[in-house]
């Protein structure tokens, strides 16, 4: 039968993995099970070769000894002792005590402590339920507008996504990096520049301070346009210590200096200073909370689960991608992509508008594993610098956060909001942030070197 090509497996291969997935099955047996029943079946007729299966060992090895990936689980538990040893209910307490009485000093607050969290976890659930749980009660006791309470903390939540030391950048990097390898397969480079965590962390400095610095701009132009929900009520009951306030403001700010300013500086690698972090954020529970066996445990746990969750979903994504190639998904999308008239910027922009709408239903982990080692190659083949690709799928990412009405942020608030709050106040207060994104890709792709300038002074 004519009918059934390389062409048609590739593509029933993917359609078949995507309603999997938004059916509700796990991510990574998903992936990988479609993929080898379709390299059976295609094997049958004649159009996969099945000794491609035999690298998956291979595969599966390299991933467990990639000695940047060991930055992850290092990486995921600083971030949950941070959280769970009370130190940013702490952090957020106090500044709230600081800047609580000015005109929107609770969302300033709720903005900088969302900031240091994204720079010490980058795990957006946890960070956007632990904010909207310290931070809510307080902004609903004073009358703070429901709609910008709600959409203040998510977007504050998802600041991890962008903020280094980021996990996703730590994942992109090495998608990257093998992206960036077949690229040059396909130009006949034969010795491309390496993409590393640390260029994408340089990279990503810049535009998430942008980022942190436009919300606190449309906190300031809510508090004009409707100071009546901003301000809070002429109580007394905050008392502030400065001296407990710099304290527990100083700790997260050391640990974030020492790990993202050893990996900038060259004196460290991404996986030893993450090693320094958890070993640091660890020494700042002991010395700031005293917790004992039980945290201790208990973040070991998550980290655990959360590491086993990444490792098995890349497992699954390296699969999926090995038989999509075998079958010449590969070919088909660079073929795609370099077909579509316009020329390359019209390829890059329907490739971020796909990511943006694949972002409403599959999590982040998903994209990069899946989507970015399929269109990667054939952008950067065409000129596109990775650094700066990576970073603007990263801000994408992050935008698809916030969208409703799939967002992972809204759906993590929804579960920690109060009745009172509706689904459409928390839908109303998202779209300024979300604008805000929109405005700062536009703002990327119009000047690089926001991007690359501090990447290519490092180097």
């Amino acid at each position: 039968m004519e009918i059934v090509t390389h062409e048609f497996f590739a593509i029933s291969l993917f359609i078949f993995s995507a309603i999997l997935l938004l059916l509700g099955y796990p991510v990574a047996p998903t992936l990988a099970g479609s993929a080898i029943i379709f390299a059976l079946i295609g094997n049958l007729f004649d159009l996969f070769p099945i000794v491609l299966l035999g690298v998956i060992p291979n595969r599966i090895f390299s991933i467990l000894t990639n000695e940047t990936l060991i930055a992850v689980p290092l990486f995921i538990f600083m971030g949950n002792m941070l959280d769970k040893s009370g130190i940013a209910n702490s952090l957020l307490e106090n500044l709230g005590k600081l800047w609580g009485k000015a005109k929107g000093g609770l969302a300033y607050s709720v903005l900088f402590v969302g900031m240091l969290m994204a720079a010490s976890t980058g795990i957006v659930g946890a960070t956007v339920v632990t904010m909207g749980i310290l931070s809510l009660p307080l902004m609903l006791r004073w009358k703070y507008s429901r709609s910008l309470s709600s959409g203040i903390v998510c977007a504050s939540g998802t600041l991890g996504q962008i903020i280094p030391p980021s996990i996703v950048l730590v994942l992109l990097a090495d998608i990257l990096q093998g992206a960036n390898e077949t690229a040059a397969q396909i130009s006949g480079d034969l010795a491309p520049n390496p993409v590393s965590s640390i260029d994408l962390f340089a990279g990503a400095l810049f535009p998430g301070l942008i980022l942190v610095i436009f919300y606190a701009i449309w906190i300031y132009i809510f508090g004009i346009l409707k100071p009546n929900e901003i301000s809070p009520p002429k109580i007394k009951e905050l008392k502030v210590s400065y001296w407990i306030i710099l304290k527990s403001i100083s700790y997260p700010l050391i640990l974030i200096f020492v790990v993202l300013g050893s990996i900038l500086a060259g004196i460290a690698t991404p996986t030893e200073s993450a090693a320094l972090g958890a070993v640091g954020s660890t020494l700042i529970a002991f010395l700031t909370t005293k917790i004992g066996s039980k945290t201790i445990r208990d973040v070991a746990d998550s980290s655990v689960k959360i590491t086993s969750m990444v490792f098995f979903i890349l497992i699954g994504a390296s699969v999926f991608s090995l038989v999509l190639r075998g079958f010449g998904g590969d070919r088909m999308v660079e073929d795609f992509l370099t077909t579509i008239p316009g020329g390359p910027a019209y390829s890059f922009l329907v490739v971020m508008i796909t990511i943006f709408i694949l972002g409403f239903f599959l999590d982040f982990l998903q994209i990069i594993f899946v989507i970015v080692p399929i269109v990667g190659p054939s952008l950067i083949s065409m000129g596109f610098d990775p650094i700066w690709l990576g970073i603007l799928i990263a801000i994408n990412l992050q935008t698809s956060f916030l969208t409703p009405p799939f967002g992972f942020a809204l759906f993590y608030f929804r579960g920690i909001a109060p009745k009172e709050i509706s689904t459409k106040e928390i839908y109303i207060g998202v779209i300024p942030f979300i604008v805000l994104q929109i405005i700062l890709l536009v703002l990327i792709y119009s000047f690089p070197k926001i991007v690359t300038y501090l990447p290519n002074l490092i180097s």
